[in-house]
């Protein structure tokens, strides 16, 4: 009996195979392509279309016509912009947004006109604590094997540019800020790829030479004393690419007319203190919609920091009306906030436009696009990218915003630097805001009690803003 029950599901098996050109290691058959190539029928239609797309830009193709109909650019409520700032060709979105939030703060504070705090002096700083942070990992994984999930993700990972505001936490707590003039710009600082693969191929090096010492028998004190002469190495790569940090330095502050008010000696800290002057660590939230994971939660990411003695970046992951509710607080005072996104979906470049409705590729392709944000989440077809300064939301009567503006870091262009974003765009493919404390509500205070869940930090929704 169960002979022939087998024999009647095999022979079952095979008649379906048969049916549809299944083969059975699941490669196309010869009866299976047949069937695929149905798909594609070569109408009049189908032809046009296919020479409108093999001579032009898809994207250009696929925009959606209606969408550039009644494009208003007017707030209800915006935070006042302090001029526009230039990442050039680095990852540092990070760093510019950050500074740039404290820069308003500092210009409204003191009446200031032009003013920009040194982007290059936090990122020299920056860039040792992430070599040091490296190469200290390299020796807590010292008797790991070389294929240990944490130790191929240090190799993977020993330097970038990019960050998130966890960076601007550890690096300004600790090395204070400067005014743009006293640490200029160098062309590694606005176009950091040679340089960060010439550190990182270093940095793997010395990674090996820990292992390889520790593997001799050298004891945490000896190689702690080579990770210093190690770090040393990067400390001259780092100056002959960006130039050395001031200690100190004297600045005239200027009022709006360009008028000198004040001249002081500084040092890098002495200056924070008066210009930012908070606990960066504590007195900022991290907010989080990810709906892929549970809301109403607190989350840590292993290593997502940017010194080793730094603090892990914790957030509240949280629907994002609830976002809203604290991003409009935020605005209506007055007050900037770091915000990050996947900026490269339905990117209209030339309005600085972010909106859903921008591209219609599934008319273009014949076929539909239907996936959900937490499904885009879970299959790595979106996560957050860039940072930017979010400083405008335009309500409706009842109080709901219809769209926002964030103050990029990529020069002039359209909107005089700034992109729109509608808020079903907002929705899709927004992802971090970091709020003062004073404006969250009473149930992320709550949240903030939890001990937090941490997730490692390959974590595919935690990569750096570039």
């Amino acid at each position: 009996m169960k002979r022939n029950n087998l024999w009647i599901t095999t022979l079952a098996l095979g008649i379906a195979l048969s049916t549809y050109g299944q083969q059975a290691d699941g490669g196309i058959s010869a009866e299976m392509l047949q069937q695929i190539k149905q798909s594609y029928k070569g109408t009049p239609t189908d032809k046009a279309i296919h020479n409108a797309i093999s001579n032009n830009d898809i994207n250009k193709l696929a925009v959606n016509a209606e969408s550039k109909n009644n494009f208003d650019t007017y707030f209800s409520h915006k935070v006042n912009g302090k001029g526009i700032t230039n990442q050039k060709s680095s990852g540092r979105c990070w760093l510019f947004t950050g500074l740039n939030v404290f820069r308003a703060q500092a210009i409204a504070k003191y009446d200031m006109g032009d003013f920009q705090f040194s982007q290059n002096y936090s990122f020299f700083w920056d860039q040792l604590e992430k070599a040091n942070l490296f190469l200290q990992g390299i020796i807590d994984t010292r008797e790991k094997p070389m294929d240990d999930k944490m130790v191929e993700w240090l190799f993977k990972n020993p330097l970038s540019d990019g960050g998130q505001f966890t960076g601007i936490s550890d690096i300004l707590g600790k090395y204070g800020v400067v005014p743009s003039d006293v640490m200029v710009e160098t062309n590694s600082s606005e176009s950091t790829g040679r340089m960060a693969n010439l550190i990182g191929l270093k940095l793997k090096e010395f990674g090996l030479q820990l292992r390889d010492q520790s593997a001799k028998g050298a004891k945490i004190a000896a190689l702690e004393k080579n990770k210093t002469e190690m770090l040393g190495t990067i400390y001259r790569m780092l100056v002959l690419n960006l130039g050395e940090p001031p200690t100190k330095f004297t600045w005239t502050r200027k009022d709006a007319k360009g008028n000198p008010v004040e001249t002081k000696e500084y040092t890098p800290q002495s200056f924070f203190d008066e210009y930012i002057g908070k606990d960066l660590t504590n007195n900022y939230v991290m907010l989080m919609n990810d709906p892929s994971r549970e809301y109403y939660k607190l989350y840590e990411i292993d290593f997502d920091r940017h010194r080793y003695d730094g603090k892990n970046w914790t957030y509240v992951n949280l629907p994002i009306e609830d976002i809203k509710e604290m991003a409009i607080a935020s605005i209506k005072d007055s007050t900037m906030m770091y915000f990050s996104c996947d900026v490269g979906k339905f990117f209209d470049r030339e309005r600085g436009l972010l909106d859903v409705n921008y591209y219609d590729y599934g008319s273009l392709m014949g076929t539909t696009f239907g996936m959900d944000k937490k499904q885009r989440i879970q299959t790595f077809a979106s996560g957050s990218s860039h940072a930017m300064t979010l400083m405008a939301v335009d309500l409706d009567a009842n109080g709901q915003p219809k769209k926002w503006m964030v103050e990029n870091s990529w020069g002039p262009g359209a909107n005089n630097g700034h992109l729109i974003m509608t808020d079903e765009w907002f929705n899709e493919y927004m992802f971090r805001l970091v709020v003062d404390k004073k404006y969250i509500t009473d149930k992320v205070k709550d949240v903030l009690k939890q001990t937090p869940t941490r997730l490692p930090a390959w974590d595919p929704m935690f990569a750096d803003e570039n």
